[in-house]
C-alpha cells in the first residue's frame, strides 16, 4: 500500500466514524492502528497522524470503550501501546450494545405516553430497532 492509498484510508475511516457521530480524529487513529503491523505509541500515533496527543488519547480511549482497540502497558514505564483487537464486527458488536440501551429507554418510556397512539408509536419504534439488531446479532453468528 503506498502512502496516498494509506493516507485516503485513514481518512475515509475518520470520515466513516465521524457518520457514526465519533470524532473524526477518533476513526482516522483507528484507520491507523488497522493498517500498523504492530501496537503503536500515542506519541507515534500523534506524529503520524498530525495530531496533538490529547486529540490522539482521547481517540484511544473512544476506542477502547466501543471495544475497537486495547492498550497495552509497558513494564516500568507510563508508556502505552495501543493496538486495534477488531474490524467491522466489532463495531457492529459494541452499535448493538448501544442500540439495546437505546431500545431500553423506548420500553421505559411506553409507561409515560399519553395515550394509546403514543405508546403504540414508542412499541413500533423499539420493535424496529429490535429487528436491527436480531439481523444484525444473525450475521455475526454467520461470521463466527
Amino acid at each position: 500500500m503506498t502512502a496516498d492509498e494509506h493516507a485516503r484510508f485513514v481518512t475515509a475511516m475518520g470520515d466513516f466514524l465521524a457518520s457514526w457521530n465519533l470524532p473524526r480524529a477518533t476513526g482516522r487513529v483507528y484507520g491507523r492502528l488497522l493498517l500498523n503491523a504492530a501496537p503503536a505509541s500515542l506519541d507515534e500515533l500523534g506524529a503520524a497522524l498530525e495530531l496533538s496527543k490529547g486529540a490522539v488519547s482521547t481517540a484511544v480511549r473512544d476506542l477502547v470503550s466501543w471495544g475497537l482497540a486495547r492498550t497495552i502497558p509497558q513494564p516500568g514505564s507510563r508508556r502505552l501501546l495501543i493496538e486495534a483487537v477488531g474490524g467491522f464486527e466489532q463495531l457492529l458488536a459494541a452499535s448493538h450494545e448501544r442500540t439495546r440501551a437505546f431500545i431500553r429507554v423506548l420500553r421505559d418510556g411506553t409507561d409515560s405516553a399519553e395515550d394509546d397512539h403514543a405508546r403504540s408509536r414508542l412499541s413500533e419504534v423499539a420493535a424496529f430497532f429490535e429487528s436491527y439488531v436480531d439481523a444484525g446479532e444473525q450475521m455475526l453468528r454467520g461470521r463466527r
